[in-house]
């Protein structure tokens, strides 16, 4: 997404609005709010806008966005540097991407266009369509998980790229929207909320935010001075249990932990 005028009402830290009801009803408790650890710090390609970030047997894979700059690209991750690239076709601003099978699919941010391509070789393998925005995307190993901007999550069926069911996404009781880069990390789906240090850790089943991770230090440590290059991207390695993120044109990519472990 490129910048636009934006005054965030974030409520991650607000108490929810009273209900109009004759009885009170207690107001839901914020989510507690936790900062990272870091772990590691790796190499990052500062020119590189990160719109999605995953990592899949082994390999780290980054999506970046901006028109005539689009590719998708595997990384070494010790030295941040490009093992293989794919560009997006010309005119598409290119955004997340997810891991199913042998492929890696992608959506843009207008035009409703996404694309199939096989790994690790990157080479297109086809097109599907979807109504509206593109953003990030995830999978819970049953569904891939699609955001776009809005507080809704729409599932879709991997073999079919339909929607099987919505999830709207709320923290204190209100719709939270500018949902961006998506991971699925036991059991809970973390979000960007663009243009914010913020992730939500949202549970899959009622949309409810359980829980939000500061990167404000991380956000400081990068050193970034465009408003444009905000935290975005979250890769999750499965098998060994690791948490990364990075933002868009940041210098470094981070290892993390939380402090009770990955749901904190």
């Amino acid at each position: 997404m490129t910048v636009r005028p934006l005054i965030l009402a974030l409520a991650l830290l607000l108490p929810a609005a009273a209900p109009q009801a004759s009885a009170p009803v207690p107001a839901p408790a914020p989510p507690p709010v936790e900062k990272p650890v870091v772990v590691r710090a790796y190499p990052h390609d500062s020119t590189a806008f990160t719109e999605g970030l995953l990592i899949a047997d082994g390999a780290l894979y980054e999506s970046t966005g901006r028109e005539g700059q689009s590719v998708i690209r595997q990384v070494d991750l010790a030295s941040g540097k490009t093992l293989r690239q794919a560009t997006v076709p010309s005119g598409l601003f290119g955004e997340g991407i997810v891991a199913w099978g042998p492929e890696l699919r992608s959506v843009t941010w207008h035009g409703g266009r996404g694309f199939r391509w096989s790994r690790p070789a990157l080479k297109k393998l086809g097109e599907w369509k979807y109504a509206g925005e593109g953003w990030a995307m995830t999978d819970d190993g049953r569904q891939i998980i699609l955001s776009d901007g809005t507080p809704r999550l729409r599932f879709l069926n991997p073999a079919t790229m339909a929607v099987a069911r919505t999830l709207d996404v709320t923290v204190n009781g209100r719709p939270l929207k500018y949902l961006n880069e998506l991971e699925y990390i036991d059991g809970q789906i973390w979000a960007n909320v663009w243009m914010t240090p913020y992730i939500v850790r949202i549970d899959p089943a009622g949309g409810v935010v359980k829980g939000v991770v500061d990167l404000s230090e991380l956000v400081a440590r990068a050193g970034v001075t465009d408003r444009d290059s905000v935290a975005n991207g979250i890769a999750y390695d499965r098998a060994k249990h690791r948490i990364f993120v990075t933002g868009k044109n940041w210098p470094e990519l981070y290892e993390i932990r939380l402090g009770g472990g990955a749901k904190g």
